[in-house]
């Protein structure tokens, strides 16, 4: 293969790139000329004490890395390809309690219990109430914009995650706005907006895990028809500890809130910006269409894993040791596995995009809840607001190292 002719200093985990914007015309040189590609870094500007990591752009490549813990693992550096450079590695460590960082056969074991809130059936039974809190999201967002505008990430997109995290695990809709704040905390440190540290990111994070504890602890005083009782009442019993269980909301805080919102954002700007594609949707209502948002949005735009022994992968000879960030973002926008992946389409299918994970013991657990959650949500919006379209203003991204985001989004209605 040969070298792609990529920018000097090009890195994807760049948050100020991805500020701007996801690299797709540099991810297509990777995945034609070097599928696997060295990324040099230097020396702890990532929180790794590493000068760099492999990026793995193909779709097929993505996946063999994700269905191979035993060569590539999650819990040696964490799945999180960049932290701040001064966070200290006793704080990176400390991650690895929570699931998204764990391996088999502790993975296993996490993951067998808090699957117990996920059944088809615990999914199905939130979705009448979801439904109902869907169309009240919209009604709201229209009756309260001031001249026929408003931002749609806080008004509508943030919201219905929100709530249906609140409503799986027993939060009271009233601290929801705590569980937001957290989230925001934990992940936007990158922003220079927010002014935000890594301390208020960490303190964040320790005021959701001991919340989500006392959440527990009165569980197991109280029982109650709720998932948290399912995961904590009966501990010893091949149940969550409260440790446990607080490091489970933890991550629900930021992998089911920050990455549905951020699905639903740039859903809503696809459909805005391919109104034609909008126009099918209010007509026919695709049960696709989720899929091809997710796909088109990819909110996580890498994870990474460490490899575990020397191996080899898409021709680059890997040593144990080094990190391998996994680029969902390029993979599902891969000619080989996709007809016009630069192509907004809410008919496609088959549609095997990765923005869910690249299989394997991580793939997300709330996969059915997101695409229910999506698919409610934007039928409220045809329903309520089918004229909704974008204002001059750009939506503003967010400074991230790993996230797609938009942190507002203006749109208006007549």
């Amino acid at each position: 293969m040969s070298c792609p002719a990529l920018p000097e200093g090009f890195d994807a985990t760049d948050p100020d790139l991805l500020q701007s914007r996801v690299p797709f015309p540099e991810f297509a040189q990777l995945r034609q000329t070097a599928p696997v590609w060295w990324c040099p870094q230097r020396r702890g500007v990532t929180g790794f004490d590493d000068e760099g990591y492999w990026a793995v752009t193909r779709h097929a490549d993505v996946k063999y890395v994700s269905t191979h813990p035993e060569l590539f693992s999650s819990t040696t550096n964490t799945a999180i390809i960049r932290f701040n450079e001064h966070i200290q590695r006793a704080a990176i460590d400390a991650q690895r309690l929570i699931m998204l960082n764990m391996d088999p056969p502790e993975h296993t074991r996490v993951r067998q219990i808090v699957q117990r809130g996920f059944t088809p059936r615990a999914i199905r039974g939130l979705e009448e109430a979801l439904r109902d809190r869907a169309r009240k999201i919209v009604e709201e967002a229209a009756a309260t914009a001031a001249d026929g505008s408003f931002d749609f990430v806080t008004q509508v997109a943030c919201e219905l995650p929100l709530q249906a995290i609140a409503e799986l695990i027993g939060v009271p809709q009233k601290d929801r706005t705590k569980i937001f704040d957290w989230s925001n905390k934990m992940i936007a440190y990158d922003d220079p907006e927010y002014a935000i540290t890594e301390e208020v990111g960490s303190n964040a994070a320790m005021e959701l895990i001991g919340y989500a504890m006392n959440l527990s602890a009165q569980r197991k005083e109280c029982p109650a028809k709720d998932i948290v009782t399912q995961l904590v009442a009966a501990e010893g019993q091949g149940n969550l500890g409260s440790d446990e269980f607080g490091f489970f909301v933890l991550l629900l805080a930021v992998a089911g809130n920050e990455t549905t919102r951020n699905a639903i954002s740039h859903g809503m700007h696809a459909f805005l910006t391919h109104p034609e594609q909008w126009e099918l949707y209010k007509a026919t209502r695709p049960s696709t269409a989720a899929e091809e948002i997710v796909r088109w949005a990819t909110p996580v735009v890498s994870f990474q894993r460490t490899a575990t022994q020397d191996t080899e992968l898409g021709g680059a000879k890997i040593k144990a040791g080094d990190r391998v960030g996994m680029f969902y973002s390029s993979a599902n926008h891969d000619p080989e596995v996709f007809t016009n992946p630069d192509v907004f389409d809410i008919t496609r299918d088959p549609n095997p995009h990765l923005g869910f994970g690249g299989g394997g013991p991580h793939f997300c657990l709330g996969k059915s809840l997101a695409v229910m959650e999506i698919d409610l949500i934007f039928n409220a919006l045809a329903d309520t607001l089918p004229d909704l379209h974008l204002t001059s203003e750009p939506p503003r991204r967010l400074r991230a190292a790993w996230l797609n985001g938009i942190k507002e989004l203006r749109v208006t209605h007549p």
